[in-house]
């Protein structure tokens, strides 16, 4: 030590201190969010939509793609199935071969003329920086396509007949029936479906696996149920859960319920109850503690409408009253509606059918 206080160097025996680059490394790591860092980096880490993976699989095989459109519910893997697939297919080249826009921002009809135009007509060689064989097109990612304008989809029909020869394209969207019929007869349409709960539960253990977490079968059963098949929507509820737990620290149900935002059961069991008991006063103060405890009325009528369905205790006239009283509480909800007036509505019709 006393050689480099002097200015000598410190011999190879010598104790040293971790580098900068690697504590920004290490702590570059720790700030990427789960969603990305165990994103699939090949098409077959692509968690079970197998016929889209193995078509995929053929094409990247015969070196040649087909104009695609993906289309399904969110989190099933769309987007990563097709940047996955262009990683395997351009290796070092990836970043030059591929175009990523998200239509939701950029939909309109200049920026089809603009950036989708322009990229579309540059030229692709066949040879990577390394030497090996490389597929003479370029791929254009347009992510939430059914958002972009009527005008700005005709554009883009024209522009894929033109440069057919050197650029594929990806139309990726929820809803296909908002993507006119000129562009889906040129594309190879896949519907990703939900994924199904075992997967999505095996993803969750690898990723505790991994992250060192500590939790239990039951905990990640009740975030699958809150994601519905979006499996970016567990995996991010996991990371909120273990922000909330730490390393190393076991996570219970409630933890999960916390961050999730689910009305744990005994809220709608107490729920239940009081408008069995048909006395108001008791409905009225249920519903202020309910809202004091700050859950939102929508997850109420999203959890009590698979309990009702479910339920042995009413008749299909009952369930069809209930259902349809929860149908219009969530429409004024989302339209701005208050609440408080919501809920005891929705209490209101619940006394009524058990009277």
């Amino acid at each position: 030590m006393e050689n480099f206080l002097k200015g000598g160097k410190l011999s190879a025996g010598d104790t040293k201190k971790p580098s900068s680059s690697r504590i920004k490394e290490e702590r570059d790591e720790s700030l990427i969010p789960w969603v990305e860092k165990y994103r699939p980096r090949t098409v077959e880490d692509v968690v079970e939509q197998a016929e889209v993976v193995e078509v995929l699989k053929q094409c990247m095989d015969g070196g040649d793609f087909p104009n695609l459109l993906f289309y399904g519910p969110p989190g099933t893997g769309k987007t990563s199935t097709i940047l996955a697939a262009a990683r395997q297919l351009f290796g070092t080249m990836y970043k030059e071969r591929i175009l990523e826009l998200n239509a939701s921002d950029e939909r309109g009809i200049q920026v089809i003329r603009d950036k989708v135009k322009s990229f579309a007509q540059l030229t692709a060689g066949s040879t990577k920086k390394d030497g090996n064989k490389c597929p003479p097109f370029k791929i254009i990612i347009l992510d939430e396509a059914d958002s972009m304008t009527n005008a700005a989809q005709a554009a883009l029909r024209r522009t894929m007949e033109k440069e057919s020869y050197s650029t594929r394209f990806c139309l990726i969207c929820n809803y296909v029936s908002r993507i006119i019929e000129p562009l889906t007869s040129r594309c190879t349409k896949f519907r990703f479906k939900p994924l199904g709960e075992e997967k999505i539960i095996e993803r969750l253990e690898y990723i505790c696996e991994k992250e060192d977490l500590k939790a239990e079968k039951p905990v990640l059963v009740k975030i699958v149920e809150a994601s519905g098949g979006d499996l970016r929507r567990a995996i991010t509820c996991l990371q909120s859960v273990s922000r909330l737990k730490g390393k190393g620290i076991e996570v219970t149900i409630n933890d999960a319920l916390e961050i999730i935002g689910f009305v744990p059961d005994d809220w709608l069991d107490n729920l239940m109850d009081v408008c069995k008991s048909k006395d108001n006063n008791k409905v009225e103060a249920f519903v202020e503690n309910f809202l004091l405890e700050a859950f939102a009325t929508s997850q109420v009528i999203e959890q009590l409408n698979e309990r009702i369905i479910y339920s042995n205790e009413f008749s299909d006239k009952q369930k069809a009253m209930i259902a349809e009283k929860l149908g219009q509480c969530s429409y004024r909800l989302l339209e701005g509606g208050s609440e408080y007036i919501q809920l005891m509505d929705l209490c209101y019709c619940i006394i009524k059918v058990y009277n």
